[in-house]
């Protein structure tokens, strides 16, 4: 039967209180407030997070922790980007250059390789009398804890059990972190396992490549030796390994036979390939960007080459919370009642060379394009340009421009022109429309060459008329040209 006291109680708390917490949880238990770190690797091995420091050793976990870094550290940054920045702006921008920023994106990005990572700020006012950041500095992760509450401690000599650290003197970069652990999400958690067992089979691949990469040496010596005769020609077998020369009584003899254990040696090979394989993904999502001599479709590359992309927008989106962080921070202190300005990452965008020469040919016939295309295709704003009309050939050949050169005529241009009255110019005008307004629509719907490219067919061009029409020109025009040969 309940307790009708804490029935009366339970009724008492209100929405906005905590029910759910770890001191009131049945199957939780701490030590002094200090929250124990749930990493399942670290339980097992009964050690703390200094193990994964030791797997920056191995190569390939160095190349992909690097790989993933730079995809963020080759980005951009700006502060208030595209827009008017005040006086304050500018200086945080200063400020920034001057504490390195690459170096601190560093740092924050530690926090995807061991789960968090705090950053003390070192403040220091200046001749202005702002209090500014002088640096910021990496602290060792394992020099730190979290307590109940889920709050961020520093274990010292004379507290071992953490103390609890000031308002606004570190940030703390934190990992995917939940409520149940605070010490964030380790990449290297993931690849423990894989570089152990690396390391094993690159231990034995050792051993038997030693073992049987050299040719054996079979030492024979009459029978009824003695032992010390057989001990001393194994000793001269084993100095002929070394030095290749060996002195052996005129009795006995030496064979060399050939080890044959090539296919052996691929498991290992297999097994070492299988873990990187494992690394790759763990860290980076893929494995087409660092496997060497992986293969696969042209979808695929693309599709592995998106996952990492994904991977490097949530390390970018890390790294600006936790600057645009200090940044709040340096304006709480110094400008109380100013707009606070955003610091973003961003990459530059390259102008797509294949679209641009595809433009520059369909412009160079007569299409026309419009300020929306070039909006949408290459993300311009429509206040950063403006189409030159004086550099745009016209949609429609000028016909009258043969008519005004009538004085200086060559001959026979006036046989060619009274052969052509059956074509008037407004036919040759209506004829050049129907076949270019729809082409000038179908490009500007596509998306790429290839995609025009394939949709240009004489379906879409209506051209049969114009073409019959250039046939019957081109004729008359050869035979006149006949003429005037056979008349000159």
């Amino acid at each position: 039967m309940e307790n009708p006291v804490l029935k009366q109680k339970n009724l008492k708390r209100k929405i906005t209180d905590e029910i759910a917490t770890r001191k009131r949880a049945l199957n939780f238990y701490t030590l002094a407030n200090i929250l124990p770190d749930p990493d399942i690797v670290l339980k097992k091995q009964g050690k703390d997070i200094t193990i994964y420091k030791e797997l920056l050793c191995d190569s390939h976990v160095f190349a992909c922790i690097q790989s993933r870094k730079s995809g963020v550290l080759s980005l951009e940054w700006d502060i208030n980007r595209g827009l008017d920045k005040d006086e304050n702006a500018e200086e945080i921008e200063k400020l920034l250059k001057k504490l390195d920023i690459h170096k601190l994106i560093s740092d924050i990005l530690d926090a995807t390789s061991f789960g968090f990572q705090p950053l003390e700020i070192m403040w220091k006012r200046d001749k202005s009398g702002h209090v500014l950041p002088e640096r910021v500095v990496a602290k060792p992760p394992e020099w730190f804890c979290f307590d109940d509450d889920n709050n961020l401690k520093f274990r010292t000599k004379e507290n071992y059990y953490g103390e609890l650290l000031p308002d606004k003197k570190f940030l703390l970069v934190q990992n995917n972190p939940t409520y149940n652990n605070p010490y964030g999400e380790r990449t290297l958690s993931r690849v423990f396992w894989n570089v152990t067992f690396k390391k094993g089979g690159m231990k034995f691949w050792v051993i038997f490549t030693e073992k049987y990469g050299m040719p054996h040496l079979i030492g024979k010596h009459p029978r009824g030796a003695t032992k010390a005769e057989t001990d001393s020609l194994a000793d001269m077998l084993e100095e002929m390994v070394q030095d290749a020369i060996a002195v052996i009584p005129d009795d006995s003899s030496v064979e060399i036979k050939e080890a044959s254990k090539s296919s052996s040696a691929e498991i290992y090979e297999k097994l070492i390939d299988k873990m990187n394989s494992e690394i790759s993904k763990a860290i980076l999502g893929q494995t087409l960007t660092t496997e060497v001599g992986a293969t696969g479709s042209y979808a695929a590359a693309n599709t592995h080459m998106q996952v990492r992309q994904d991977i490097i927008d949530s390390d970018k989106k890390l790294v600006e919370s936790v600057i645009n962080q200090l940044i709040t921070w340096i304006y709480e202190i110094n400008f109380p009642n100013s707009e606070i300005p955003v610091f973003e990452l961003y990459a530059p965008e390259d102008v797509d060379l294949t679209l641009a020469q595809r433009d520059k040919i369909l412009s160079d016939t007569g299409v026309k394009f419009t300020k929306e295309y070039f909006i949408k295709a290459y993300g311009l704003e429509e206040e950063d340009f403006d189409i030159r009309e004086d550099i745009i050939p016209p949609q429609v050949p000028n016909f009258k421009e043969f008519k005004e050169q009538e004085e200086t005529a060559p001959l026979g241009q006036q046989q060619l022109e009274d052969l052509f009255k059956f074509l008037s110019e407004n036919e040759l005008t209506n004829q050049a429309q129907k076949m270019l307004s729809p082409l000038i629509s179908l490009i500007e719907n596509c998306d790429s060459f290839e995609e025009a490219y394939e949709l240009l067919t004489d379906k879409n061009l209506k051209s049969k008329k114009f073409e019959e029409s250039l046939q019957k020109a081109l004729f008359l025009s050869e035979l006149q040209g006949r003429s005037d040969g056979l008349n000159g």
